[in-house]
């Protein structure tokens, strides 16, 4: 990959080999040196740019997030042999649907990402909500893999505090449950 890269000779490679299924790469066995740094960027509302121009190809978007990696605060795209720090301004994927699904543990809640991923809140995705101490306004997440997350998007999580519980307590926590796992959306 280099800041020369044809992205929509490639887009066109990746449309023609598409699989229903979203596979992802071992990542983790991967350890290539740094290869310096890309210019592409992904904004807090889920679109890629790259060289300052949004990357329009749904499908090269989703063959990016595959190859996606987090190290500390940063994020890198890697390939066997390539690793490229690129810029995240929040969560690199955006939470775009929810729904309520039946399941043997019980009601659990299904998340579909930007991306085409779908995750269910519970242990290993976890829902959490960040407030901003000055604005007071809440930025809820949920992990999607590894430490990569998705920011809840604002429609969605008004879905989730429209079938959120009032704790016990002092009364003014909301909670939702998914999965035998009970995540806090904030006191309000």
């Amino acid at each position: 990959m280099n800041d020369k890269l044809n992205l929509n000779d490639l887009a066109d490679k990746v449309e023609q080999t598409a699989e229903t299924e979203k596979k992802l790469p071992p990542l983790e066995k991967w350890n290539p040196p740094f290869s310096g740094d890309l210019d592409m960027r992904i904004q807090r509302d889920g679109k890629w740019f790259y060289l300052g121009s949004e990357i329009k190809r749904q499908s090269l978007v989703n063959l990016f997030s595959t190859i996606l990696w987090r190290e500390g605060d940063e994020y890198f795209l890697v390939t066997p042999v390539e690793k490229y720090r690129i810029q995240v301004e929040d969560a690199p994927f955006v939470a775009v649907l929810v729904e309520q699904v039946e399941e043997q543990q019980g009601p659990a809640l299904r998340f579909q990402t930007n991306v085409g991923d779908f995750v269910v809140a519970g242990e290993d995705h976890p829902i959490r909500v960040d407030v901003d101490p000055e604005s007071g306004e809440p930025a809820p997440y949920i992990l999607v893999r590894k430490n990569l997350e998705a920011l809840i998007s604002r429609n969605v999580f008004y879905q989730l505090v429209d079938q959120a519980e009032v704790g016990s307590g002092d009364g003014n926590e909301l909670f939702i449950d998914s999965r035998g796992c009970r995540f806090s959306l904030g006191r309000f």
